[in-house]
């Protein structure tokens, strides 16, 4: 018989609900909105796509040092919940500052602090799976997540859109314009928050302990030194830190690299609502396929693919091929991203998910300053936005290869007999 999500399930996918629209936002208007600040003051194309590739290297990379870190100490008994809530407010926080900045730089430091607040919430939310589903199920709740975050991510994306696109008709200025857009998306985000907050109950943790702090290093040190030991962790997060860079990658330039190319804002914008809107019912695809082939011959043909869609994208030169690519990254974005996720938390021990999924994080968006700096070297390097974007079809190569390796590993260990 078919089981129906539950209310900690559909609480636990509105909030991929109400963090998408921040998601929608960075990697589209916002972005847009940059290039305006950064083109009234002066700042050449070429450069603006590589200070916003350097931005988003540095968020990261701050997130992939303090991640594992405070994943670890949340995994202490009924810490997750406040320091998911205290990553919360300054992503959020962070979002509705970004309409107060007028200079290029002040506005990329405050996306850098917003950016933090928004990953590292993305670290805890992640660890609570486990907590609210079963392993029998996690393919499904993963993929919904991410299914309903994207269509439900476009209801204030559509408001920010109308608000930025029609603000001559209504009278207002481009900056009036970003911060109601802004003061939109982190109310909707807040908002779809707190039913998961009401309700949320962490069932796995380690108990508390005395000198917490220095129990978390000393616990951290000892799984990061016994990775190897765990082979099918240790291969899939080195896979992962390759696939799934390029697409965050991808994700987070998408936008800068249309825009740089010379494309028109508004058929980006739309470009990009199309992906959101293909990714919905092909995120769900993925979800049932999970359920009748082997996750791990899913997510292959997702890095397959994202392979061909960076070649393709090396040769994009108009709108329409724009769009061609935004309905191409909509199809596998979906899969490739909540597969990966409910993958790896049925391999990991539950009670440790939060040091897991920092580590995790350290291997994905954390590891998304190696994409974008590749992107803005390689930009700046050859004068060539399509050159630029063309190394992250190496990052492709090696997940697949590493990604391959993991996979005989898990089947050496289930057939060995090992959890």
């Amino acid at each position: 018989m078919k089981q129906k999500t539950t209310k900690q399930e559909r609480n636990w996918i509105l909030y991929d609900v109400g963090n998408s629209a921040f998601t929608m936002l960075a990697t589209t208007i916002i972005p847009i909105y940059f290039n305006y600040i950064a083109g009234q003051q002066g700042v050449s194309a070429v450069d603006y796509q590589a200070y916003w590739g350097y931005t988003a290297s540095i968020a990261t990379l701050i997130v992939a040092v303090l991640g594992p870190i405070v994943g670890t100490f949340t995994d202490n008994k009924n810490f997750k919940k406040p320091v998911f809530l205290a990553s919360l407010a300054i992503g959020s926080i962070g979002c509705v500052s970004l309409g107060f900045a007028g200079h290029w730089l002040a506005f990329l430091v405050l996306f850098i602090i917003s950016k933090i607040g928004y990953s590292s919430s993305l670290i805890f939310y992640d660890s609570m799976l486990p907590d609210v589903t079963t392993k029998e199920r996690m393919d499904k709740i993963s993929t919904a997540g991410y299914a309903w975050g994207y269509i439900g991510s476009c209801v204030p994306f559509v408001l920010c859109l109308l608000v930025v696109l029609g603000k001559d008709k209504i009278g207002l200025s481009m900056e009036t314009a970003m911060l109601l857009s802004f003061l939109i998306t982190a109310a909707w985000w807040v908002g779809m928050t707190v039913p998961l907050l009401r309700t949320y109950q962490q069932k796995y943790y380690v108990e508390y302990r005395e000198h917490a702090v220095a129990e978390t290093f000393k616990r951290l040190g000892s799984t990061l030194a016994n990775a190897r030991k765990h082979s099918k962790i240790f291969w899939f997060l080195i896979a992962f830190f390759f696939y799934i860079d390029g697409v965050y990658t991808i994700i987070d330039m998408a936008t800068a690299y249309g825009t740089a190319l010379g494309l028109e804002s508004s058929g980006l914008l739309l470009a990009l609502l199309v992906t959101q809107i293909v990714a919905f019912p092909c995120a769900i695809i993925f979800g049932r396929l999970a359920q009748k082939y082997e996750a791990n011959k899913l997510i292959t043909v997702c890095i397959m693919a994202y392979l061909g869609i960076v070649i393709f994208a090396v040769f994009l030169t108009n709108i329409v091929e724009f769009w061609i690519l935004a309905v191409l990254v909509g199809m596998f974005q979906g899969g490739i991203q909540a597969l990966s996720r409910s993958y790896f938390t049925k391999i990991i021990p539950p009670e440790q998910s939060g040091e897991f999924f920092g580590i995790y994080d350290i291997c994905g968006k954390g590891a998304a300053f190696l994409g974008t700096t590749l992107v803005g070297v390689a930009t700046q390097l050859t004068g060539s936005n399509n050159k630029g974007i063309s190394v992250l079809s190496v990052l492709f190569v090696l997940g697949l290869i590493f990604f391959r390796i993991a996979a005989a590993s898990a089947k050496k260990d289930e057939g060995n007999g090992k959890a």
